[in-house]
């Protein structure tokens, strides 16, 4: 099994959401984060003044799924998160070693 763990731009979130229901990926784990890369935040008008704002609003999705299934995931976030611009974001892949679920105890399902 694999995690992908995608860093988005906060208005492209309902989109990749959407583009992953469609290919019968439902499960999901996100967070609202504060974060900067390359870009080193943005600059504002703020009351006639400029303002630079170095954190930016990001979502995090963390999203496991057999191994099969992980190209297709990472193209799908990949397609509907970018909008060309930097700051688009980023995917990360890691190895997913062991899942338990909880309620019935059955592993990697």
């Amino acid at each position: 099994m694999k995690m992908i763990k995608a860093v988005i731009r906060p208005e492209r979130f309902e989109f990749v959401k959407k583009a992953l229901e469609d290919r019968n990926i439902y499960g999901m784990t996100v967070y609202e984060v504060m974060g900067r890369g390359d870009q080193r935040g943005i600059n504002l008008q703020y009351r006639g003044r400029a303002m630079r704002v170095d954190l930016l609003p990001k979502v995090v999705m963390e999203i496991i799924v057999p191994e099969k299934d992980s190209e297709m995931v990472i193209q799908v976030v990949k397609e509907t998160a970018m909008t060309g611009k930097i700051g688009d974001g980023k995917i990360f892949v890691l190895p997913v070693e062991r899942s338990i679920r909880i309620r019935t105890g059955d592993e990697n399902k």
